[in-house]
């Protein structure tokens, strides 16, 4: 299957770029204007190696981040505990609300957690490891296995993540890099209403790119609110020439009125490798009557001839496996031999709750195929993450400010938002004066805009279409990490 020929969206295109980019020189000049709404085009990208983010090479016994084995450490931590939640209610807020979108209605902080939507879109990358191993891979099936566990990885960290992130700000922008990692990311808030975020992240060694534009679309239920996937998700890997896209899977919060949060997961999501014209089909199983499709992701990879060649099983919540398709079948068989016995107790056993949608319990064991190969498995979360909103390793540094960053960063990260800031540090009045004060001002400047008859203008992305799928997608115009800032708005 040949592949699409579009400068812009050529792969080809991208790696020339990334080999153009490790040639020059960066300028590292920084220069905080923050009084325009202009756009910013034609600054060539930094080099991988020069534009880091921050040096701590520099600043060795001068607050640099502490590095344990020449590898930097990052927080473990929040500086303060989660607020408890039990003495708000939020039916008085939403009951007029049921079958709407959630995205224009003011949630009391408390509902929050203290990352803006932009960080939780970073958490993608949490397990970037996996798609080293892809592009290390000389098959084209093993490389669609990582992808598709680096798929499931991705909204792994939701488990448990009953907490609101912060809706951006129009313009806001978080950058993440992670050395140790291998890879750079920028995101940008590209649009209020509606709210769509887009965001761009590559390898340092020049092996990959991943990008996509995030439209969340709530609903609230009644018992549970609804996050519907919006926007295509594209994954590039350079050395082997090689497009992948998909979109997110449901996900959905139940008991929001009365009752124990919980989160599932469901939809089908496929994967297309739009070089080879194989595909990744995963089912993400909502919970059913009795709870026994908690988590759970089955689905199968099939060529361009739709034979399926393998399956792919278990639980987003835990781990990944891959396995022969008549193995898989034939354990499924055993498996329901054993169901039907305990089926008709279940159901006896089985009682109607109107007041709370009972969370099922959680076996977070996958039955094993024998033969199966395993492509994934979660972190364990730290030990006091429940009290810290649930937040995994990885989510507990995304907004920490770490020594030097302040004179790189762009004015309008999100580390520099004062109302998640007073979040993080207990300071829940503070915070909730700043979100207050925050959205007002975004709000009298659009009115200003409209006054002048302006349009808003993005810095780092610009509206386009995806030309592997044709749907709408926001690409990222490059020149971020170069450092010139002049000429950004003041949000904050």
């Amino acid at each position: 299957m040949e592949f699409h020929k579009n400068v812009r969206c050529s792969v080809q295109s991208s790696l020339d770029k990334m080999k153009a980019r490790n040639t020059k020189k960066p300028d590292l000049k920084i220069n905080m204007g923050l009084d325009s709404d202009e756009s910013y085009e034609g600054m060539s990208e930094a080099s991988f190696k020069d534009a880091k983010g921050f040096d701590c090479s520099s600043q060795k016994n001068n607050g640099s981040v502490p590095q344990e084995n020449g590898v930097k450490k990052h927080r473990t931590s929040l500086p303060a505990p989660m607020f408890s939640r039990s003495s708000m209610s939020i039916w008085s807020i939403l009951k007029k609300c049921i079958g709407l979108e959630l995205s224009k209605i003011t949630m009391p902080i408390i509902f929050n957690e203290p990352l803006s939507f932009l960080q939780r879109i970073s958490e993608y990358m949490e397990h970037t490891y996996l798609l080293n191993r892809a592009c290390s891979l000389s098959d084209s099936i093993e490389r669609m296995q990582a992808v598709a566990a680096f798929a499931v990885s991705a909204v792994a960290s939701q488990w448990d993540r009953t907490g609101k992130p912060f809706n951006p700000l129009l313009g806001e922008t978080y950058e993440l890099i992670r050395e140790e990692q291998g890879f750079r990311l920028i995101s940008e808030q590209v649009s209020h209403h509606p709210p769509v975020s887009a965001f761009h992240a590559e390898s340092l060694t020049g092996d990959f790119v991943f990008h996509g534009s995030i439209y969340p679309k709530l609903k609230f239920w009644g018992k549970s609110v609804e996050a519907e996937p919006r926007g295509t998700i594209t994954l590039e890997l350079l050395k082997h020439n090689e497009v992948y896209t998909w979109s997110n899977p449901y996900c959905c919060v139940h008991n929001i009125i009365l009752g124990k949060l919980w989160i599932e997961q469901y939809g089908t999501v496929e994967i297309v490798n739009h070089s080879t014209g194989e595909k990744c089909v995963l089912n993400f199983k909502p919970c059913g009557m009795f709870g026994k499709e908690l988590h759970k992701v089955e689905g199968y990879i099939q060529d361009k001839s739709k034979k399926k060649l393998c399956v792919i099983y278990g639980k987003w919540t835990e781990c990944m496996w891959s396995v022969n398709p008549q193995l898989y079948e034939a354990h499924k068989k055993s498996e329901k031999k054993g169901d039907n016995k305990t089926k008709k107790q279940e159901e006896l056993q089985k009682t109607e709750n109107d007041e709370a949608d009972d969370m099922p319990e959680v076996l977070e064991t996958v039955s094993v195929v024998p033969g199966s190969t395993l492509l994934w498995r979660i972190e364990s979360r730290p030990a006091h993450s429940a009290t810290m909103y649930h937040f995994t390793n990885f989510a507990m540094a995304l907004n920490e400010l770490e020594p030097g960053m302040e004179a790189v960063l762009a004015p309008t990260d999100c580390r520099f938002r004062p109302d998640i800031r007073a979040m993080e540090i207990g300071n829940m009045d503070q915070a909730s004066r700043e979100k207050e004060r925050l959205e007002e001002k975004q709000r009298a400047a659009r009115k200003e805009r409209a006054k002048r008859n302006e349009e808003w203008k993005t810095r780092w992305f610009q509206m386009g279409s995806n030309c592997y799928t044709g749907s709408q997608d926001w690409l990222y115009t490059g020149g971020y990490f170069t450092r010139n800032y002049q000429n950004l708005p003041d949000i904050y």
